[in-house]
Order: structure tokens, then sequence, then C-alpha cells
């Protein structure tokens, strides 16, 4: 049998020996300038950012393509560099799989190669747009409070080696800097990140580490820049060596970076960008509004916070994805009072109702043809909790509401971070605070109590408040004991 990867390699040199009927760029993609640069170039951006941009060149033809930008490792760069930036985009569900070929990605850059290069790149007059989708750890910021951490060590390098910047906030800043030296208008700085009011969090690490470097910089970012809040919504799992068969019988080439993803795609943008200037990316299904927020707690809050829920519990119970985790009618069953719990303090946006949105959320986790797995998503809890699921309990506490399931949610994470499954198989747990919650938990000893009253005094995560909230820490203490004692589905049966 033919390997995938001995058949010929997705490039415009093959781009001709597509098979008929196989979906393509309905515009010249090798002529097109990259007006955008997308500072972090995972899967995600090119499944969702990147297919709402290859639809709208098919229709209205303009300077929009992509310089995507990996911050860390060259490996992204070198899967796609040979295939001239294309790439399969297979939807997937139960009616079967659909591919598609994405075209707009022009470039790619590997910020520690060059950092000066690329912010002569950002500066340069045709970019008119930063995009980000780093993750919550990019930003070099404390969540729980949402402000820049000066002592973190991308940002002190930064300050210190102004011309080669390591971080995405270091990066933005030397190139609106030159922009301005130059006598250029700023680009509009656009996160497509899961943060709480992320336009306006993205904007304050900004002018923090602006002022940092110059007051009248700062003073020049705040009067000209533009920071929308945005939505994002697609189910994006990790590409594996199936999807990358898959897509070999799809189109008959062999991509070895393909996206997966749901068919449901959601993005709502803030109207506010320099100059008036962006894509019409609404004419293609993007929703441009004057207030993001409601949308943005409805995603945070009800499918991600879920997700964070679903994929502790569902991990540590030994299931490898949300589909098998909601398959199982205890965890269907939990899931459904964890978003009773979320819906009475989460503001509709006009014309939502969030029961019915519920509902959609579960048949999408349902979805057995994408396979997001529940390691994937536990990555990094330590930055994702404060918007997914502290903002939700602090408001129930502020209205003496109780909190059973959103508690066990936080206990399952407490119990993930601990590094061993329900099976006491190690877990291997990637988070920025890892080492510093492993130390916690051992210098805690064995008492449950004892354990979650050491990691609630993590105020990174936690803040200074909250732990002192009545009825919290015996919430979560009492969820933790639970699972301790009874494993993961037992307590979600148990918690109401």
């Amino acid at each position: 049998m033919t390997a995938v990867s001995d058949r010929p390699r997705l490039s415009a040199a093959t781009f001709a020996q597509l098979p008929t009927g196989t979906a393509r760029p309905g515009y010249d993609w090798q002529k097109l300038e990259a007006g955008i640069v997308h500072l972090g170039l995972g899967a995600f951006v090119r499944a969702h950012m990147a297919t709402y941009t290859d639809d709208l060149l098919a229709i209205e033809p303009g300077p929009w393509g992509i310089a995507g930008v990996s911050l860390r490792r060259p490996d992204q760069r070198d899967l796609l560099a040979p295939q001239d930036g294309l790439y399969t985009a297979l939807q997937r569900d139960g009616a079967g799989t659909d591919a598609r070929i994405v075209g707009c990605l022009r470039r790619m850059i590997v910020a520690p190669e060059n950092p000066a290069a690329l912010v002569a790149k950002m500066a340069d007059p045709p970019c008119r747009l930063v995009s980000l989708t780093i993750t919550e750890k990019g930003y070099c910021h404390d969540p729980a409070t949402g402000r820049l951490d000066p002592n973190h060590p991308e940002i002190r390098h930064d300050l210190e080696n102004a011309a080669a910047p390591r971080s995405a906030v270091g990066l933005i800043v030397a190139a609106l800097a030159a922009r301005r030296v130059a006598g250029l208008p700023p680009f509009t700085v656009l996160c497509c990140d899961n943060l709480p009011h992320n336009g306006r969090l993205v904007s304050g690490l900004v002018g923090d580490f602006a002022a940092m470097r110059d007051d009248a910089l700062a003073q020049w970012i705040e009067a000209n820049c533009a920071f929308p809040s945005t939505m994002v919504d697609r189910i994006v799992p990790a590409t594996t060596d199936q999807d990358i068969a898959a897509a070999a019988e799809a189109i008959g080439l062999y991509d070895a970076a393909p996206v997966t993803h749901e068919p449901f795609r959601q993005w709502v943008i803030e109207d506010n960008f320099v100059a008036r200037t962006r894509p019409a990316w609404d004419k293609v299904g993007a929703q441009i509004v004057t207030d993001v927020a409601p949308y943005e707690h409805m995603k945070l809050r009800l499918l991600n916070g879920a997700h964070s829920a679903l994929a502790y519990l569902g991990y540590l119970s030994g299931y490898e994805t949300i589909a098998d985790v909601v398959a199982d009618d205890v965890f269907r069953a939990y899931v459904g009072k964890l978003w009773d719990e979320i819906i009475a303090v989460a503001p509709p946006p006009p014309g939502m109702d969030l029961h019915r949105y519920g509902a959609e959320l579960l048949a999408r986790f349902g979805n057995t043809a994408v396979r997001h797995r529940t390691w994937q998503i536990a990555m990094d809890g330590s930055q994702k909790l404060p918007q997914r699921l502290l903002s939700t309990v602090t408001e129930r506490l502020a209205r003496n509401l109780p909190i059973p399931t959103l508690a066990l949610a936080i206990a399952g994470w407490i119990r993930y971070v601990g590094g061993k499954d329900e099976a006491g198989q190690p877990i291997d747990v990637r988070d920025p605070l890892a080492e510093r919650l492993t130390t916690v938990l051992a210098d805690a000893g064995p008492d449950p109590a004892r354990q979650v009253e050491a990691v609630l005094r993590v105020d990174a995560i936690f803040g200074a408040d909250l732990p002192k909230a009545p009825g919290f820490a015996q919430s979560v203490t009492r969820a933790y004991t639970l699972l301790r004692e009874k494993g993961a589905r037992a307590a979600a049966v148990i918690a109401d």
C-alpha cells in the first residue's frame, strides 16, 4: 500500500491535479496581497478566520491575504511552506466529510528567527490588521486581574530588547512605534482568543507595555489605535495522522497540515476599526455589532465553561473525547444542571434563548466525527478558569445562589492538576503553573480540605476576594472530597 506521504504534495505546482469537484479558492490566490498579519498560526485560525476570509475573497476581492506568524517554533511554517500556504479544511459531522482547499494564507513567518523583520512587516503600510489567536497564556497577563504582568520573563526581555521582542504584546507595540515614527496610521488589533472583553483587555495590555517604554507612544496608541472585541466559535480538534490520511483520500494529494472542524461557526465582531477599514466578513456570515459582551458571556460561560468542566471530569473518568463524555447519561445530565446555574446569571444576547443554545451545544458536543480530546481542552486550566467558570461563580455567590455543579468543575480541575486520574495513571498536565500547583498540593498533605485551601490561595487564578466569599471554599471542598471518595461519575450524580 502506498504511504500517504508518498503522494504528490499539495502545492501551487500540483494544484491543477486536484480532483474535479474539490472546493478550492474562488479567486487568484497566488496574487493575493497580505493585508492581515496573524499572530498564532494554529489550527483554530486556519479553520475559522481563514475560512471566512476565503469565502469573502471569492465574492469581493481585496488585499486581505494572511501572513501567519508562529511565535515559538517553526513547525507550522515547515509544514505549510512546501505547500505554498495551501491546506485542506475538513468539515465533519454525522453526514460525512467535506473537503475544501484554503488559499488566503500567503506567508508563513517564524518570529524568533527574525523579530525585526516581523516588526517591519507589521509596520509596512499594506498591513491594516494584526489579529491574534495565541491562547490565554500568550498575553503575559494575570488572569485574575487582567493586567499585564511586568515580571513575566518575556515582558522583561522585551523592555530590555525593544528591537527584538518575543511576546505578542511586545511585537505589537514595536510595530506601532515604528508606524508612529514613519507618520503612518496604526493598524487595528483584533483579538480572537477566548478572553473576557478581549479587545479592551488587549488594549490595556498594549497600553501598559507602551507606557513602560514611552508615555507619548502610549498616548498615541490610545488616541489612534482600535481594539475591537470579538467572540469566536467553532470546535477545532488537534490534527491527527488519521486526519492527514482523510485529507489525502479527499483531495488525492498529500497535505501535511490539514485542519478539521465542525460545520458550525460563529464570529461576532465589534464595529471598531481604524478608519473603518476592515474585510467585509459580515457578507459571509460574521456579525458586526456595537456590543459583543452578551455574545461573549454566552459562549465563554456556556460553551467554554461546559467544555472545561466536561474535560476535567471526563478525563478523570477515562473518557478520551467530549463526545464520549456526553454519550454518558450521567455527564449529559450534569452539564444540563451546570447550564442551569450559568444561565441564571448570564444575560442573553438579543433574540437568543440560552436554554435552546444549550441544547444546540449538546448536539455539537455529541458530534462523534469531531474528536475533540478532553486532554486538549484541559490544557492551561489556570489561565482559563477565571473567565470560563469563576466569573459565573462570583456572580452567583453575590446573589446568594448555590454553586454545586460549578464547584464540582473546579474540584475536577484541582484533581486533574494533581497529576493522576482515578485509575492511578499519570496525567501529562500542560499548564504554565503546573509546577507551582504540584508543589502546592504536595505541601498541603493528603487532607482534601487543606489541599483545596492551599490551591485557592493561588491568587494568580482566584484573586484575593473570591476565596473569602461566603460558601465558596466550603462548596469546592465538599465537591473535591466527594470527587476523591466517590469518583467523578458518582460525584456528578450527587452534585445538586
